[in-house]
């Protein structure tokens, strides 16, 4: 059997393909039908294991959840994990290749792209539909020659794509009609209808734009995706803004910003005091890997959680968090040169607490070795220096799915690990958790400073709510992320059902 197939392709980057790709998965499955999602080139730092014991990007394990699925690492056979301005750690087929610069992976596309077909094929015999998410957009002429995240993929393999533009952006049409002149003519005729994403208003005021569109292109608009606030959704590799939410929409948001960008510096939290809001503060790292760890506590009601650019006064708080990295000696230098270490020793003499994922954690010990030039150049930095213990990182990564329970509590806790690091010392005698049937992470004599490798912990609300509990807050239920996850797939869903044209789609798909 050989899968139907539909691509979705974006006019920029965060337009929309992502959550599109998700939503028709969910909607697909509902209607019965045996569904898988597919990526043939990921560039994100938010990554998860898979049941095969790989690494893909979060945003296509976010996916396979929608179509009813244990990730796989033929749905993303080439990740790219940035760790400078020009290079990456590759990532083919769940399995960390070696890092290489933008020059170097662009002659490696041939390679690559045998992979992504292989991949593709394997799923092509096991499911009816293969809905793949473009890259970027395929109107990046400097990128066309090669190409295996786009029109390349799309010519490879015959398939049809739908094309979507956010107007909450602006230039809506031009994006549209810009990327359509910008592509062959086969690759035009290979677009076979527009997706118009996050409007908010009266659509009837958009119609004249809609019928101007159709009639310039020659092609249909297959509807009209609603700005859905309070959305709760994975991102891919962006952070979420510093913003408050619209009036009367909650705590979620629907906007974004670049790792790159700077985080416009809060202001100062009132103290907390009786009923008031634990401060949880997370310094946003260069090169931060899966922020996703931190979604349940920004959608957590008695948390005050902020993302602080690097830059920035940070806030007073009572638990800071030093997040994964993917390039850590280099973070941690960035850290120090602006101040973070004494911050942190003030942190910590007035009492807050302080716990280190992955990364950080690996921060939080006496040095970190990369003699084999993992992350970067070979040599080793002195840590902070909290933790007994130093890390030293190998060339295997670490990569799976565990479950536990936190040593001082007792609570259960599950999540994943994606390590390339070693830890040895003192203080994992001391440890955070166990996690099927070993030792992970450590917790200070103190009791102020901890660290763990384990990803998503706070997605467990008992482990949360323990946690919490440990760094001040007390009797405030932690959200159950992955219900909220869930609701979240089903809205998409719903939008698909009521704002597009779900018969064309289905043609498209016979």
């Amino acid at each position: 059997m050989t899968a139907r197939c539909l691509m979705v392709q974006g006019c920029t980057s965060d337009a929309g393909k992502s959550a599109l790709v998700t939503a028709l998965g969910r909607w697909l499955k509902q209607r019965g039908v045996k569904v898988a999602p597919f990526k043939p080139q990921n560039m994100a730092l938010n990554s998860a294991v898979t049941a095969d014991g790989g690494e893909i990007g979060r945003a296509q394990a976010v996916q396979a959840q929608a179509c009813g699925l244990a990730p796989h690492s033929d749905m993303n056979p080439v990740l790219l994990k940035p760790n400078s301005d020009t290079g990456c750690q590759v990532i083919i087929q769940g399995r960390a290749l070696s890092n290489m610069e933008a020059a170097a992976y662009h002659d490696y596309k041939q390679v690559a792209r045998a992979a992504v077909l292989e991949s593709f094929e394997r799923l092509s015999r096991q499911y009816e539909v293969v809905i793949v998410e473009g890259a970027g957009s395929p109107a990046e002429i400097n990128l066309r020659e090669g190409d295996i995240a786009n029109m390349g993929f799309a010519e490879a393999v015959d398939c049809p794509v739908i094309l979507i533009a956010d107007i909450d952006r602006g230039g809506v049409f031009a994006h549209i009609v810009g990327t359509l002149a910008l592509l062959s003519e086969t690759e035009r005729a290979r677009v076979k209808g527009f997706v118009i994403n996050r409007f908010r208003g009266d659509i009837a005021l958009l119609q004249g734009g809609l019928d101007w569109l159709e009639k310039e292109t020659g092609k249909p608009v297959l509807g009209v995706l609603p700005y859905l606030h309070g959305l709760h959704l994975e991102a891919e590799d962006a952070l979420p803004a510093c913003l408050p939410p619209p009036p009367g929409e909650g705590r979620g948001e629907g906007t974004t910003v670049a790792n790159s960008t700077r985080v416009p510096s809060p202001p100062t939290p009132p103290p907390r005091g009786e009923g008031g809001l634990l401060r949880v503060v997370v310094p946003v790292l260069p090169r931060i890997s899966n922020h996703t760890d931190f979604d349940a506590l920004r959608l957590h009601p008695g948390v005050d959680f902020r993302f602080v650019g690097i830059d920035e006064t940070p806030p007073p708080a009572d638990l800071i968090i030093l997040p994964g990295s993917k390039s850590v000696r280099d973070d941690l230098a960035f850290l120090r040169e602006r101040g973070w270490e004494a911050h942190l020793q003030k942190h910590l003499r007035y009492g807050g607490k302080l716990l280190g994922i992955c990364g950080g954690f690996q921060m939080l010990g006496r040095a970190i070795h990369d003699p084999l030039g993992i992350e970067g150049d070979p040599g080793s930095s002195a840590g902070f220096g909290w933790l007994e213990m130093e890390t030293t990182l190998a060339a295997e990564k670490q990569l799976r799915n565990v479950a536990g329970r936190l040593t001082f509590d007792d609570a259960p806790v599950s999540g994943y690990e994606i390590h390339a690091g070693v830890s040895s010392g003192a203080a994992l005698q001391r440890p955070l958790a166990w996690l099927d049937g070993r030792a992970d992470g450590a917790l200070a004599d103190d009791g102020q400073v901890a660290g763990t490798y384990l990803h998503g912990l706070f997605d467990t609300p008992a482990a949360a709510d323990a946690l919490l509990a440990w760094a001040g807050l007390s009797e405030s239920p932690a959200p159950d992320i992955h219900a909220l996850r869930e609701a979240a797939i089903d809205r998409l869903a719903d939008a698909v059902e009521y704002h597009l044209d779900t018969q064309t789609l289905l043609r498209l798909l016979s």
